[in-house]
């Protein structure tokens, strides 16, 4: 047996003993032969997305405006001056696409999507494009997988000539009825979708039950297709990130709770983070934490200690990052004053970076 040879077993049975996917053994024990695994790197990629934003409640709202959002061009510009890098623009497809087959997604609305995707890359901003709020897919994910696929090939198309700076997020926090096998298989076809005519564009995705770091080992992912990054979502302690939600039961018996950075605190995300971490080792696959965030009901000096000890965790790992949100509920900008929401905006971008 050469020393080659015996090497890959050993890293095969470590790999089993901690409990890794067999999608994250098949990924560090194939051939990388593929084309797909030479352009873009994606690790480069990753980095192109690293400290971003999310522009929420506008276009993932049935029209944008209903949840008190609308995108307006300087939106873009302060963003990129105060030093992040990418965007993550939620979008509700499904509000917009005809309901029967052939599946047609409104031309005004593809337009608006086109200004915001424009906005964001002529101001040198990576962006993000995601399918959000799907619900009736998470309800009956049978009835609706022929639509959410036809929605990807129709983006897809569209989109197709664009450059390396526009992401393709398949969908937002898979969950209810679209369980993890269910969301493996419909994952698999959607990236088949988007490879017809976006062979080398970046795709992101994330893993079942609202993209939770404990389903990451749950996730499939085609094996030798290395252009993905792989998404998670951290809210943790929910109690405080999440007190007085209007869409949270209970949350209001939550006000008060306070994140003061004690050892207990920062010793239960640090180890979140390292948990994420050894994933991301074993399968090969970078990290992009696409949401996190805390509401405006909790104090100020508390959200801005989270928000900092987040952010830099996620840096120190080499995961990208996007705030949730821009300036609503969970905002770091007051789009009254037009001003920045200094302590958050700082915890997310020192002042001296």
């Amino acid at each position: 047996m050469t020393r080659r040879t015996g090497l890959s077993i050993v890293v095969l049975m470590m790999l089993i003993l901690t409990g890794c996917s067999k999608q994250a053994v098949d990924t560090i024990m194939s051939s990388t032969d593929d084309p797909l695994n030479d352009v873009p790197d994606v690790n480069k990629q990753n980095r192109k997305i690293s400290r971003g934003i999310n522009l929420g409640n506008a276009l993932e709202a049935p029209i944008e405006g209903e949840w008190g959002v609308i995108l307006k061009e300087d939106y873009f510009r302060v963003i990129k001056e105060k030093g992040f890098n990418s965007v993550r623009i939620p979008i509700k497809w499904s509000a917009h696409t005809t309901d029967k087959p052939p599946y047609v997604i409104d031309s005004l609305f593809f337009q608006r999507i086109d200004w915001a995707v424009n906005q964001a890359l002529s101001k040198g901003l990576s962006v993000i494009i995601n399918l959000q709020h799907y619900d009736e897919l998470m309800q009956d994910p049978v009835k609706h997988k022929e639509r959410f696929l036809a929605i990807w090939d129709l983006i897809s198309e569209h989109y197709q000539n664009y450059s390396a700076d526009l992401f393709f997020e398949v969908l937002n926090e898979p969950n209810n009825q679209l369980t993890s096998s269910l969301w493996n298989e419909y994952l698999d076809e959607a990236i088949s979708v988007i490879r017809k005519k976006n062979p080398f564009r970046t795709i992101i995705a994330g893993p079942a039950s609202w993209n939770s770091m404990d389903y990451l080992n749950s996730l499939y992912l085609p094996t030798k297709d290395k252009n993905i990054i792989v998404t998670y979502h951290y809210y943790n302690p929910m109690q405080f990130t999440h007190q007085g939600t209007a869409w949270v039961t209970g949350s209001e018996d939550w006000l008060g709770n306070t994140w003061l950075g004690t050892y207990e605190q920062m010793n239960s995300i640090i180890q979140d983070f390292d948990k994420t971490l050894l994933w991301s080792k074993l399968s090969g696959r970078p990290i992009y934490m696409g949401e996190f965030g805390t509401y405006y009901r909790a104090d100020m000096g508390s959200r801005a200690k989270w928000t900092s000890f987040i952010a830099r965790q996620a840096e120190q790992r080499g995961f990208s990052w996007a705030y949730w949100e821009f300036c609503a509920g969970f905002g770091v900008y007051d789009p009254v004053k037009n001003e920045w929401i200094e302590p958050l905006l700082n915890a997310l971008i020192p002042p001296a970076s």
